[in-house]
């Protein structure tokens, strides 16, 4: 065996020097060890060193300590990979961003029947409210959907609608272009152009062939002030899409509240060969806010009062310095 460390040599050895010193400067005998406490034959806890269980084989080194692992087989990590693929999919769907399938061609050119749109859904969650210009989902506000088929999804479809992968079937959602929001007055006299707050608007994404205006008599002339938190609606396929106008005899007159817009369509994310943004249109840049007249009157008023107040100060003192100068001759 190997080199043993004892803390004393044992045997006729120690009978040799058994009330002797031991000279340090005597050398040890071959094959002998001496430790750095070498006048001691116990251990710290006074158990003789040669009646100490020997210590097993690796036992104490690394190798013993640290035996590596067997890696999990690729079979047992895929159902967690999945299943922290779904809960952050769910998670995305539900704060995010939703996928919604444009069903009918009342945003065409748009959007087209089949199209994959991405929805922000974050933004509303810090307060943002719809804009006009904006392309916008909401939930179905009084009957919208009346007499659509209902779409009947099969059970993958279903679980991928679940976890956000595909547009949902359950839920009636409509996808249409905000033209007014609260306080804004919208027209459509004629064939158009379409007017908010009495400024006409350009409106290049209006379907080809279709006018601004939709000449008839079940909705399409109107004239409508937006009341606050709601917003008014209308289609891109102005002679193709059911919104605002032809819902004004429903419980909010045609107009969608803020808390039933799911949020923002932002970008086509399918067919590829479509893939592109959806930004606000300039027209609706040029300032269309409205200033009733009492606004309007307030951005004067200041100046007009700061005159009407120091005007009468301006005269006394006149006066009184005419007074005090006719006095003194």
């Amino acid at each position: 065996m190997g080199d043993v460390a004892v803390g004393a040599r044992s045997g006729h050895d120690g009978e040799e020097h058994r009330g002797h010193p031991v000279d340090a400067s005597d050398p040890a005998p071959d094959g002998a060890v001496m430790s750095g406490n070498s006048d001691s034959s116990e251990a710290d806890d006074g158990t003789p060193r040669d009646e100490q269980e020997p210590r097993a084989e690796g036992e104490g080194t690394d190798e013993g300590a640290r035996r590596p692992k067997k890696p999990r087989s690729f079979w047992k990590e895929l159902p967690i990979l999945i299943g922290i693929a779904l809960v952050l999919a769910l998670l995305i769907k539900t704060f995010l961003v939703q996928a919604f399938s444009i069903p009918s061609d009342s945003m065409q050119n748009t959007l087209q029947q089949g199209d994959r749109v991405l929805v922000d859904k974050l933004t509303p969650w810090f307060g943002s409210k719809p804009e006009r210009g904006e392309v916008v989902v909401f939930h179905d506000p009084d009957d919208w959907l009346a007499g659509e088929p209902t779409p009947n999804p099969n059970p993958v479809q279903t679980v991928l609608s679940w976890i956000g992968l595909m547009p949902s079937s359950q839920e009636k959602d409509l996808i249409k272009r905000v033209i007014g929001v609260g306080g804004d007055t919208v027209q459509c006299k004629g064939t158009g152009p379409l007017t908010v707050n009495g400024k006409a608007l350009n409106e290049p994404y209006v379907y080809p062939g279709n006018t601004p205006c939709s000449q008839d008599d079940q909705g399409g002339q109107f004239k409508v002030k937006v009341p606050k938190g709601f917003i008014w609606v209308m289609g891109d396929h102005r002679q193709n899409s059911r919104d605002s106008r032809y819902n004004q005899s429903d419980k909010n007159h045609g107009m969608v509240p803020v808390d039933k817009v799911v949020g923002r369509a932002i970008v086509k994310a399918w067919p590829i060969n479509r893939w592109g943004t959806l930004p606000v249109p300039d027209t609706f840049d040029q300032g269309l806010d409205q200033k009733s007249s009492a606004a309007a009157s307030l951005t004067v008023a200041p100046e007009g009062v700061a005159v009407a107040a120091v005007l009468p100060v301006v005269v006394w003192r006149r006066r009184r310095a005419q007074h005090l100068e006719s006095k003194n001759r």
